[in-house]
């Protein structure tokens, strides 16, 4: 009897779109009620990325009968960390750019005030510096977030199938099939 392979992309998709969401949620929790936007409490989005892709690979394990190989269990959770990066960098565009432009703006006045103390620049550098933040600010913003969540995804999808794999004995009771 054969069975039909769980899909791991499919599997990671849902995992990365409940990622997104509660990436959104957070963003806008933190934008209203941490007044300081350099706060370290912004790394408490870690948290839930990491416990999605750990469940991600749990049910790909689970959809495998309970085994899992480390290769799949990588390869599921590293297609998470893609996905989840490429999905959070769209929303960081869009929040930036179009829904939250003001979060830039506070971004480059912090920006020229840390320009303005260090000194060597003249004040057409510092403006020609603060105006490029504002117009690259969104698109470099978007590809952190992409660049980071791989690699920590990268790093937590080892960790992670390295844990839960579970590797199927082989079942000797049926004949090894002829090669040819």
């Amino acid at each position: 009897m054969t069975t039909v392979k769980p899909n791991p992309t499919k599997v990671a998709t849902k995992w990365a779109l409940i990622n997104l969401l509660a990436g959104i949620v957070l963003t806008y929790a933190f934008q209203y009620l941490v007044p300081d936007s350099n706060s370290p409490i912004r790394y408490l989005t870690l948290i839930p990325f990491i416990a999605f892709l750990f469940l991600t690979q749990k049910e790909f394990r689970e959809q495998n009968e309970g085994y899992l190989t480390f290769g799949e269990g990588f390869s599921a959770g590293f297609r998470f960390a893609i996905f989840a990066g490429l999905l959070s960098a769209v929303f960081i565009y869009v929040y930036l750019a179009i829904l939250s432009p003001d979060v830039m703006e506070k971004a480059a006045e912090q920006a020229r005030a840390q320009l303005e103390a260090k000194g060597g620049m003249s004040s057409d550098q510092i403006d020609n510096a603060v105006s490029m933040t504002k117009k690259l600010g969104p698109v470099f913003g978007a590809f952190g977030a992409a660049i980071f969540d791989a690699v920590i995804g990268l790093v937590v999808a080892l960790v992670g199938a390295s844990i839960l794999k579970n590797i199927k004995p082989l079942d000797l009771s049926e004949p090894a099939e002829p090669t040819v």
